[in-house]
């Protein structure tokens, strides 16, 4: 069976506060050496047994893009496992 992994980010344009608040938090605690965070979300999919790759990819990139993210503020990346 295939899986994809499916990462959404908030693009880089626009702001984080929940990034920096982590950020500064990780500082405050003795991690001065991270110098930004970015938080987003993470889907796992599992894809049917018998699909292509090629079909697997346009299936996840247009689930990604249509489904998952808002593509006014954010942007996503995946991998496709097998």
């Amino acid at each position: 069976m295939m899986k994809a992994h499916v990462y959404v980010t908030l693009k880089t344009s626009v702001l984080d506060p929940q990034g920096q608040t982590i950020q500064n938090a990780l500082r405050k605690i003795g991690f001065a050496e991270v110098t930004a965070v970015r938080q987003g979300k993470y889907f796992a999919l599992s894809l049917a047994e018998g699909l292509s790759a090629e079909a697997a990819r346009a299936q996840v990139e247009r689930i990604a893009r249509e489904v998952l993210t808002n593509p006014v503020i954010e942007e996503f990346t995946y991998r496709i496992e097998e």
